[in-house]
């Protein structure tokens, strides 16, 4: 059935702020849905009040409402545009599909005549009320584990005395796993019973039988109004039953799963599909598997939207999920659809993968201190990043590689964890890190049986990582000059990188690079084409591996490299990896538009990004996506392969900025600010010779490489002192100080966990006012400031977790022409050609620099959503080159202020001091408009700001 020609305009509903368990995926969920109806010639209309996110950019949807996402919002816009035909929820993750529950309940959908599409209320009703769930699945005949339905403390009571221990303790209604826990031991239960029932919106638990040790999977489906059904993919979680599937190490396709079991596994799939509702789009199915020959199955859950596997599913396959989905909603059936991937088999197809995908979740401990470290029902990841390779080891260290936490693959760096206890107490108690610490318990010696006591790991996976280690025992025996190649070219196909090989060698990761290159063991490019090279596939979107070499008959050396170079003039744009807290989807905003704007230039653009839930690494969003660790040997290899005229690394937060020096050392052309300007502005000392000689004033500060140095410095400053690390995002480990033990105390903890770092120590200038500018310079000299901040809360809270506004609230003229005068001065002085961001506090009048980021900011994207401005495109043309800034006719709009209001995910951490101060602790934010300093929401703030100030 062709579509329903009566839906001209749809509605779309958002997921908000990043919050842990909801995060950028729905965003690029919902930036595939609007292109998807943008096609079919549909006038789209999105509520979201993300302003980080490429998703709530104006080039996407027709109308973009920044607004808080309540159903007073939705009143007023279906009041706007009487012309709404239909809502689609499914794109949004929970928090959009309990606000269109809402809605409905109180009569706004039937009011203005919108139709639902892609969902029925029906089926998220059952697939969330836990009793309904289970009563159908009785009916349907899939087994489920022995549970039972609590709406009151006294009947959980009753459950857990039938049931016994370990039990799992589920809400309904919540995100993430919120309110979800195992219960061990009976002395336990009634506090975690107590959270669980009020964190449920409806006041209500399931308790299940722990079904502990039982692999888990998740199969990835659509439907379409014909009933015809596609799995698009299988994933199998590394980690057995009790680790939330957000925190799990997953691997597709599903690796240990007898082919008849996984059958079995379908059926059952599509008979839950089918009896929760008529609906067309997209839907995820979670089971568990005994880990015995029997391979019994069990239900866990349905949840019928795009979940936040889909973009991983979507990514790991090539089958753009939420694009079909949408199409489905308005009507199409699946065999009327192509895939664009492909671009000539049709939508009916289910994907075949000839690589593995391995994805590592993302943990920000280290920002919650006193926080509950072990893993459990309730997600805790910030992030996650995908590896993909020809084989399962080759994946995982890749994906390793992709965290950023200063590991160089699983081991063979030298940071391995030794120490037996500590190994033995990581495996029983999940932790962070365990996906390093089996790999560690086999160089200890550990036996597999017991690793696989410990942790109900599958064997087959144990067996990998034993294999593994055989091969860096093996290599250990040589030198670099003695070294077989079969060796060489075993472990680079295993995914050891050049500086585990050096590490094993005893050489410099250089000379394994050049041995390699002597050997002709070199990186092939390999699509991503969802058929396993049935079809042709026309997308460019690559991983690298390496093979085995065939000589020709000419008697050259060939390996089959699926990435054709093109004579076009090309950049390259480095992504900003896994999302954390201080580098989050606005990074991923900045490389979307530097990528755009960068085509519109003229060049061939190249991705090059890790991070399976955003739009930058989408298949069509750059010429070619390179799906590789944001690390420098793979990036390296790309630059060789492709010779780019230069690289992008403002864009991508921290990450790409710290590569700038290794590409100024291999003479790579760096495009816009230069890595010596770049560096100038980190080091604090030369920046500050910079300032005295610009007559800008500073807070007095000294710089301390150890605690003695520290101590001496602080005789000098006066307390309090901002003591913080230098290179770092996200005021990772800042801490004001305000006695010499305490000063003490953070500089040994610092320099333990970042050694060999540089301290910068402040005079923290107690109760100033903090102010935030962002301009865009040209190699003319040319400055323009997009917008100036003022941060609601005092100074010494970290500029992400302060609410700030624009344009500023209670700055004078002679305060705003200082910024003015030392943002443009500092800008020219540091020979910006792009973005920069530079930090202030003022006191008494004047105006003091805190720090100047020769980069794209946080706070970038949400100044071009209050002004309507395109600013990365604009700063992208100048790093370019193609224009100067006088080229641009800025022309801001905005009716009274904007305010950035930060979004914490404390729920996951009920332990964790609240307190703010100079280390960022937020997920996300939320944009507020206000016509004026008289709104009650500006009063509120106001009011509150000196609350959260953690000296």
């Amino acid at each position: 059935m062709p579509k329903n020609p009566k839906i001209k305009s749809v509605l779309i509903i958002g997921s908000g702020p990043i919050v842990i368990g909801q995060a950028c995926e729905f965003d690029y969920s919902g930036s595939q849905s609007i292109r998807s109806l943008k096609e079919e010639g549909i006038e789209v209309t999105l509520i979201n009040s993300n302003p980080a996110t490429i998703m709530t950019d104006p080039s996407l949807a027709d109308n973009v409402y920044l607004k808080p996402l309540t159903t007073k919002s939705i009143r007023e816009i279906l009041e706007a545009h009487p012309n709404i035909d239909a809502v689609l929820p499914t794109m949004g993750g929970q928090t959009a599909l309990n606000l269109c529950i809402e809605a409905d309940e109180k009569g706004i959908w039937e009011d203005h005549n919108v139709e639902m599409i892609g969902v029925d209320i029906a089926a998220i009703n059952i697939t969330e009320d836990r009793e309904q769930f289970r009563e159908l699945m009785g009916k349907i005949g899939v087994d489920m584990a022995p549970q039972a339905t609590a709406t009151s403390f006294l009947k959980g009571k009753e459950i857990a005395q039938k049931f016994g221990f370990p039990l799992c303790i589920r809400s309904s209604f919540t995100l993430g796993g919120a309110g979800a826990s195992i219960v061990y031991k009976e002395e336990d239960f009634d506090d975690l019973l107590a959270t669980g029932l009020e964190i449920s919106p409806i006041h209500e638990v399931m308790i299940d039988k722990a079904m502990m040790g039982w692999k888990e999977y998740e199969l990835e489906l659509l439907r379409d109004a014909n009933d015809n059904v596609v799995i698009v993919c299988s994933i199998e979680n590394m980690d057995p039953m009790g680790i939330h599937t957000g925190d799990s190490i997953t691997v597709a396709p599903a690796m240990t799963l007898s082919d008849s079991t996984f059958q079995k596994m379908r059926d059952l799939a599509i008979k839950m599909m089918r009896s929760i509702g008529d609906f067309e789009g997209g839907c995820n199915v979670q089971f568990a598997v005994s880990p015995d020959e029997n391979e019994d199955i069990i239900a866990i859950e349905i949840n019928p939207r795009v979940s936040r596997s889909s973009a991983l599913a979507s990514k790991a396959t090539g089958y753009p999920i939420a694009k079909i989905a949408t199409k489905l909603a308005l009507g199409y059936n699946l065999d009327e659809l192509n895939n664009q991937v492909t671009g000539n088999t049709s939508a009916l197809f289910e994907p075949t993968l000839d690589y593995v995908i391995v994805k590592i979740p993302r943990f920000n401990f280290d920002k919650f201190e006193g926080c509950d470290r072990t893993l459990g029902l309730q997600m805790k990841a910030v992030g996650e990043v995908m590896g993909i390779g020809r084989s399962f080891q080759e994946a995982l260290h890749k994906a390793t590689q992709s965290l950023e936490i200063k590991r160089n693959g699983l081991g063979a760096d030298g940071k391995e964890e030794t120490h037996y206890d500590t190994i033995i107490s990581k495996l029983t108690h999940a932790s962070w890190d365990r996906v390093f610490t089996i790999y560690d318990a086999i160089k200890a010696g550990i036996s597999l049986k017991k690793i696989y006591d410990i942790t109900k790991i599958d064997m087959w996976y144990l067996k990998q990582y034993e294999e593994l280690f055989a091969l860096e025992c093996e290599i250990s025996k040589h030198k670099l000059d003695n070294l077989p190649k079969a060796l060489l070219l075993e472990a680079k196909q295993k995914g050891y990188g050049d500086r585990q090989i050096a590490h094993m060698l005893g050489c410099l990761e250089s000379e394994v690079y050049n041995k390699r290159d002597e050997l002709n063991i070199n990186r092939v490019y390999k699509l991503v084409d969802t058929c396993a090279a049935e079809f042709a596939a026309s997308t460019p979107y690559y991983y690298s591996t390496f093979e085995n070499t065939m000589t020709l008959a000419n008697g050259q050396p060939y390996a089959d490299n699926e990435s054709v170079v093109t004579d076009k003039k090309k950049v390259v744009v480095l992504g900003s990896g896994p999302n954390r807290i201080g580098q989050g989807i606005e990074f991923d905003y900045c490389c979307v538009h530097g990528v755009l704007a960068a085509k519109e230039a003229g060049y061939e653009t190249i991705m090059i990004n890790c991070n399976p839930e955003t739009v930058s690494t989408d298949f069509d969003t750059a010429d070619k996506l390179y799906f590789e660790p944001v690390f420098w040997e793979h990036i390296y290899d790309i630059i060789r392969h492709e010779k780019p005229e230069g690289v992008i690394v403002q864009l991508g937060g921290q990450t790409a900025l710290k590569l700038a020096e290794k590409l100024e050392a291999y003479g790579i052309k760096i495009m816009g600010t230069s890595f010596e300007a770049l560096d100038l502005a980190e080091d604090r000392g030369r920046f500050s010779d910079m300032l005295t000689s610009l007559d800008i004033p500073f807070p007095k500060f000294g710089i301390a490489t150890n605690a003695n140095e520290a101590l001496d410095i602080a005789d000098n400053l006066d307390f309090p002192i901002l003591v913080r690390p230098s290179y770092v995002l996200g005021g990772q480990g800042m801490k004001i100080v305000i006695n010499k033990e305490e000063l003490e105390e953070h500089v040994v903890s610092l320099l333990r966990s970042i050694p060999g770092n540089k301290l910068l120590l402040d005079h923290y200038l107690d109760g100033a006012i903090e102010a935030e500018a962002d301009a865009i310079c040209d190699a003319d000299g040319n400055v323009y400031i997009i917008g100036i901040m003022e941060h609601i809360e005092p100074c010494g809270v970290h500029s992400g977790d302060s609410n700030a506004t624009l344009p500023p609230f209670n700055l004078g003229e002679f305060v705003i022409q200082q910024i003015k005068d030392h943002t443009k001065n500092i800008a020219i002085a540091l020979k910006t050609v792009g973005l920069i961001n530079i930090q202030f506090a003022i006191k008494d009048d004047t105006v003091y620099i805190i720090e100047a980021n020769p980069r794209a900011s946080r706070t970038v994207p949400f100044i071009a959503k209050a002004y309507g401005e395109p600013y990365v495109n604009y700063a992208t043309k100048v790093m370019l080159g193609v224009n100067k800034v006088t080229d641009f006719k800025f022309n801001p709009q905005l009716k009274g202020y904007a305010i950035k209001q930060p979004v914490f995910s404390f729920n996951k951490f009920p332990n964790v001091d609240k307190k703010l101060g100079p280390e960022m602790k937020s997920t996300g934010e939320a944009i507020l408009f206000i016509d004026n300093l008289k709104d009650d929401a500006f009063y509120e703030l106001y009011s509150r700001r000196k609350m959260y100030l953690n000296k």
